[in-house]
């Protein structure tokens, strides 16, 4: 099994300690994941539209969230 899998099915337990922490630990790799493939949808060319529309978010909320975690672009290039 992948990490993955394995926390989905933690997160399943009723034990409610190994399922909110199986929780939190999916919630983290989502994160991770997310801002993974938003970095390489602008390494892409994406629009923050783009983005947004895809994540089925605002611009504004996926711009707000991540703008701040990609690297700056040199306004000199293209």
């Amino acid at each position: 099994m992948t990490e993955a899998t394995d926390l989905a099915a933690a997160a399943g337990s009723t034990d409610p300690r190994v399922g909110l922490r199986a929780v939190v630990a999916l919630r983290r790799l989502l994160e991770g994941l997310e801002h993974l493939q938003v970095a390489n949808a602008r390494a892409k060319g994406w629009s923050w539209q783009e983005i947004a529309d895809a994540l089925e978010v605002t611009r504004q909320g996926v711009h707000k969230k991540h703008a701040r975690l990609m690297p700056m672009q040199d306004p000199r290039e293209g």
